[in-house]
């Protein structure tokens, strides 16, 4: 899953993000979904949420149960 559906994120889920400061270069931080930014049902780009340690990202990544 990649996080372009807002269906598949809910609080608790761990997933990677692209930070702002990361687009370019496209550096992955992992961590646990605190809250979800993003009012959309989908977004090209991924999902906007926010981490428990409050790093706010696109989803980039859904890591696998």
């Amino acid at each position: 899953m990649n996080g372009q559906y807002r269906k598949d994120i809910h609080p608790g889920l761990e997933v990677g993000i692209i930070l702002k400061k990361d687009q370019r270069s496209g550096h992955i931080t992992y961590g646990y979904v605190k809250d979800i930014l993003t009012s959309a049902s989908f977004h090209s780009r991924g999902i906007k949420v926010r981490l428990t340690d409050g790093q706010i990202g696109r989803v980039a990544e859904i890591a696998e149960e």
